[in-house]
């Protein structure tokens, strides 16, 4: 049979209750850097989708300049002016959302379609400005130029459908880059 004195149980019981206590302080931390890691990774699933949407409205704005039609331009235009606002998009300074806000402003404020091209060469330099620096997302973003118009634009596809002259020169261009 075993003997213990009363230092040693004690001794025993002291380990017993610390290891006790290291395990709740290491659970309660562990916990608590998990809920700051969903936190976290919620709001960059937020700001990172803001990126690919901004994108999907640039694209309706250059197909409606490609299809010559003034007024779905300048609605789309200002489809993407309002979803500027409030956008905190990881790789977009306040700097590029206010430019492109405010090119985006005056294609939707005309409904002049030479201008509105002249309009979204800046959007479009906007834009590629971001694309060389951010990744919108999964699929691939063609940048394309006309040496008619002497400007490129963003492309979801290779095949050219140029937004500066339309039907009247649908396929002068030829992609310059491709950002993955």
């Amino acid at each position: 049979m075993l003997k213990f004195n009363g230092m040693a149980i004690r001794s025993l019981l002291l380990k017993h209750l610390i290891n006790q206590k290291m395990t709740k302080i290491f659970l309660a931390i562990a916990i608590f850097a998990t809920g700051l890691t969903q936190t976290s990774f919620a709001q960059d699933n937020t700001n990172s989708s803001q990126l690919p949407q901004l994108l999907a409205l640039y694209y309706n704005i250059k197909d409606a300049l490609v299809a010559g039609n003034a007024n779905v331009a300048a609605a789309k235009a200002e489809v993407f002016v309002k979803a500027t606002t409030g956008t905190n998009a990881k790789g977009l300074t306040e700097s590029n959302i206010k430019t492109l806000a405010k090119t985006a402003q005056m294609i939707a404020g005309s409904k002049d379609l030479k201008k509105q091209r002249e309009h979204f060469s800046d959007l479009s330099n906007e834009m590629i400005a971001v694309a060389k620096t951010t990744k919108f997302g999964d699929k691939p973003v063609y940048q394309a130029y006309c040496p008619m118009k002497k400007a490129s634009w963003l492309s979801d596809q290779k095949a050219i459908k140029n937004p500066y002259y339309g039907s009247s020169m649908l396929t002068c261009g030829e992609v310059t880059a491709t950002f993955q």
